[in-house]
């Protein structure tokens, strides 16, 4: 799979993970509280900042029918849908400015739309990729009218069945647009650690041909871990100055330290993984001398049998491999031979 390209950065098996701060609501409405948030992305080690552009009413009703009011065990029940996304809703005048920022900082900034309106407005301000928000996985339609601006699609797969995934992709795919990246989530707000299930990574990735990531919604740091150990190659994790400030998304943002503490974790990371085939580096090379080779343990004299007694497999390792042991046990010696020598095979009678 090619690699796509988001602002200065690519998205490839063999790039950098991509790391996403999410600012959602974290924000408050408090224009500096948005600024200060951005600047410790900055020093968090994001790769990109990214805001939520919607109003409520492109989302839902203002309605208070049973239907509109949030249920079922989350952290906003009991919230009419409306309200709910009145107070997360970023204003779209500060995204010009905001993106700026980002920019200015050496970040990638880009959106998640929630209409065609938004989408429009995020394509007059040249950002570099949209991204689908894990309730909007089934509107094809919005898929379908964002992918038709042949920017890279990372699409969060948090409500999703097999079913879902395959229709979006499609979508994307039928406006002749395949920059792709799949996140896994699970859209439980904080996330048990018994329902992230990072091993449907490879799982989406064999699936779907296509660049794999995690959007995360715990606490933990050590979940992205997991996720890149198993080939992910974006994080987003929603970020907040301090958890004590509150507001919707506070239980499952990270705060600076914690965040920053995750960036260079993973980045520990990669460089652990490595490369994938059997090889050793220089350094390791080097350390071969530490091996086993076969030593004359014993003086041997010319035409002498070679036995368990006057050679064996011993610390280091410039000799003949031990595993010619069986090979040399019976043939003589073709010299005179000191005991600490290295067993090399001029010294052996054919």
């Amino acid at each position: 799979m090619r690699d796509i390209k988001l602002g200065n950065n690519l998205v490839g098996m063999d790039k950098p993970c991509f790391i996403i701060a999410e600012l959602s609501a974290n924000h408050l409405h408090d224009y500096d509280i948005a600024v200060k948030t951005i600047q410790k992305m900055k020093e968090a080690g994001a790769d990109c900042v990214k805001l939520q552009t919607a109003r409520p009413e492109s989302i839902t009703l203002d309605c208070t029918k049973p239907d509109f009011i949030v249920g079922g065990g989350t952290a906003w029940d009991g919230r009419a849908l409306f309200d709910l996304y009145k107070e997360t809703n970023t204003p779209w005048d500060w995204h010009e400015p905001l993106k700026r920022l980002v920019e200015d900082l050496g970040m990638v900034f880009f959106s998640s739309p929630f209409d065609f309106e938004a989408i429009d407005f995020l394509e007059k301000l040249n950002v570099p990729a949209f991204k689908i928000a894990s309730f909007e996985i089934t509107d094809i339609p919005l898929i379908k009218y964002a992918a038709s601006k042949h920017k890279p699609m990372i699409i969060s797969t948090g409500i999703a069945t097999l079913d879902d995934i395959k229709d979006a992709v499609h979508a994307c795919l039928s406006e002749g647009n395949d920059q792709i990246v799949l996140l896994k989530c699970t859209s439980a707000y904080p996330t048990p650690l018994a329902e992230v299930n990072l091993n449907m990574i490879p799982t989406i990735r064999n699936e779907f041909n296509c660049h794999v990531g995690l959007s995360d919604h715990t606490l933990c740091t050590s979940v992205p871990l997991g996720a890149v150990a198993l080939g992910a190659k974006v994080i987003e994790k929603h970020f907040i100055l301090d958890r004590m400030l509150g507001g919707p998304d506070a239980a499952f943002s990270l705060q600076p330290e914690e965040f920053k503490s995750m960036v260079n974790s993973v980045r520990d990371l990669e460089q652990a993984l490595g490369k994938s085939e059997i090889a050793i580096s220089e350094k390791v090379e080097l350390s071969r001398q530490f091996a086993r080779s076969l030593y004359v343990v014993q003086d041997v004299k010319k035409g002498e049998v070679f036995t368990d007694q006057n050679f064996r497999s011993i610390r280091p390792g410039y000799g003949i491999k031990p595993k010619y042991y069986y090979d040399i046990v019976g043939k003589t010696a073709r010299a005179n031979i000191e005991r600490g020598t290295r067993l090399t095979w001029d010294l052996i009678s054919e």
